[in-house]
């Protein structure tokens, strides 16, 4: 056999390249508020789990189809006033779980709560990682957002009154959907996500890697095109940061409210003291992160 040693070379490089280049799959366990408040309870005996009735000026529609991939059904639930006496800002929730695990049912509760205070809220489900890499599930965050836009009359929705809300991974989903002008989004709550993945405090992980595409060496087009922090400008939309006590899940929240400030746009921070990353997932968190999010949406879209 005649090797010829330039494209031996090339194709050594090529081969190693992409051996080093893919990642393991993530150790992911399944993620929900129950299994989080388990976890929470040994360290924080204090917390209680979430345990509220569905209020009675609300009404749900669960597994609405908004989209349908080759045979695939995309669902989320529809949490909306029933009074109809006037139109209602809108929500989209969008779950956490490390763009791996996490369903659409964790936001019941805040969606729930958000709905009788007259917000229509939409909770999404979205493809995960392990179905279909970025930007599949920005993507069909978006198409979810539509398709309740489309929808506004059944709701009595004011679509000129959007905002995105989401927590850890999700937060960093919502909030990419939000500074992107095309989306038409008038306020954010990132609730302990992360807005950059390129910035100097974001630390590398596998859950990143493995949904983007690749470690950051290698696919770093996708860790900078996915980072919010990259758009923001003077159309960027108020923004709101709650967090938790945990340093890494902030990265590039300073530089986005420092630009944020430098355009007027208004933009608050709020730290749960003493708090573990997923605090929103039990009481007496909970409660605060639902009246921070309330006052500060109320300030924005109403």
């Amino acid at each position: 056999m005649i090797f010829n040693r330039k494209h031996t070379y090339i194709s050594i490089f090529f081969v190693g390249t992409m051996a080093f280049g893919q990642v393991k799959r993530p150790n992911a366990t399944p993620y929900t508020n129950e299994g989080t408040f388990e976890k929470f309870k040994k360290k924080y005996p204090f917390t209680t789990p979430i345990d509220r009735p569905v209020p009675q000026n609300i009404g749900i529609d669960k597994d609405v189809e908004y989209t349908n991939i080759n045979g695939l059904s995309l669902k989320a639930d529809v949490y909306y006033p029933l009074d109809r006496s006037k139109k209602h800002p809108g929500i989209a929730m969008v779950h956490g779980g490390g763009w791996i695990s996490g369903s659409k049912e964790n936001e019941k509760f805040m969606a729930m709560e958000l709905a009788s205070k007259g917000y229509v809220v939409i909770a999404i489900g979205y493809r995960l990682a392990d179905v279909a890499k970025y930007p599949a599930g920005v993507e069909d965050i978006e198409t979810g957002l539509q398709w309740l836009k489309k929808n506004h009359s059944k709701y009595s929705l004011n679509k000129k009154k959007m905002a995105v809300l989401g927590e850890s991974a999700g937060a960093q989903i919502a909030t990419l959907v939000g500074v992107k002008k095309k989306n038409k989004i008038q306020a954010i709550v990132n609730v302990d996500g992360i807005v950059s993945f390129i910035h100097p405090e974001a630390e590398e992980s596998t859950y990143a890697a493995y949904w983007l595409g690749g470690d950051r060496d290698i696919n770093l087009k996708n860790w900078t095109e996915a980072s919010p922090l990259e758009y923001v400008d003077k159309n960027t939309p108020p923004t709101l940061f709650i967090n938790s006590s945990q340093p890494r899940f902030h990265a590039g929240r300073d530089d986005m409210m420092k630009k944020l400030k430098s355009y007027n746009i208004p933009t608050e921070f709020h730290e749960i003291k003493d708090t573990p990353h997923s605090f929103w997932s039990a009481e007496p968190w909970f409660t605060e992160t639902l009246n921070v999010t309330v006052d500060f949406l109320n300030k924005v879209l109403k």
